[in-house]
């Protein structure tokens, strides 16, 4: 990469740290930017997960306050996210990138109205959650499965997906639901990055570059997202989750 590229490519990798702290989607911003200066597709998207890892790292760490209690919810569901995240990384390796390309957007769809009307929703299944399992049940760790399986494979979006999941399930604040989805999108790119350190071409410059500033970006999000209003936090996913099908289906 020139001197000029790399430049971009950090500046993307902040955005992209960013955005992950506090919604999701950063991949928007990076994965683009590495095809638009030469990287091909597979590569880009490998590298691209590898160079996130710090900034989840730093993304969680900035939201340690709200992590409180939340352990052994974490502990359990995070087992789904590593098996979902190696088995996507395994698809991306391995399957035609067209298989996801009508369901993607669909689903992150569903998570975006799941994320309007969590408050409805969690007054409609408030005696359900009552009398099911603290940590969401089987269900939930079936939908942050699925969630680990889109994050390994492509990964834009996985942290709309998980609040509007998490959000629906569990009887906490927006917060500390997002506190969460930083956490188990560590594990998924966590895990999807060492897979693809043994399987898959990487781009290292790409990583570095990304690493550097998702590492800033993951810093500023939590920073800035701790202290965004849950009502206004809710909008901002959506929209997030709006432009990302609008990016995935239109490209």
């Amino acid at each position: 990469m020139t001197p000029l590229e790399v430049v971009a490519v950090v500046a993307a990798g902040i955005g992209a740290g960013a955005i992950n702290a506090v919604v999701g989607s950063g991949s928007l911003i990076t994965f683009p930017t590495l095809v638009a200066i030469g990287v091909p597709p597979v590569v880009a998207n490998v590298s691209n997960n590898i160079g996130l890892v710090p900034g989840s790292f730093t993304g969680a760490y900035g939201y340690r306050a709200e992590l409180k209690g939340q352990r052994d919810r974490l502990v359990r569901l995070g087992v789904g996210s590593l098996l979902g995240s190696a088995l996507g990384g395994l698809l991306l390796i391995n399957l035609d990138p067209g298989v996801f390309q009508v369901v993607v957007p669909v689903l992150i769809g569903v998570a975006c109205v799941l994320v309007v009307i969590q408050p409805q929703l969690n007054r409609w299944t408030a005696g359900w959650r009552e009398k099911a399992h603290p940590n969401g049940g089987p269900w939930l760790w079936l939908g942050v499965f699925g969630a680990g399986v889109y994050g390994g494979y492509f990964g834009a979006a996985q942290g709309v997906l998980l609040i509007g999941i998490l959000g629906a399930m569990l009887s906490e604040g927006l917060q500390r639901v997002n506190a969460a989805k930083n956490v188990l999108s560590l594990i998924v790119n966590f895990t999807a990055a060492a897979l693809f350190i043994v399987i898959a071409e990487i781009d290292w410059w790409a990583v570095l570059a990304i690493a550097v500033g998702s590492t800033i970006g993951g810093f500023l999000g939590a920073k800035i997202g701790r202290k965004i209003p849950a009502p206004v936090l809710r909008g901002i996913i959506v929209c997030v989750g709006i432009l990302a099908i609008i990016k995935l289906v239109f490209g």
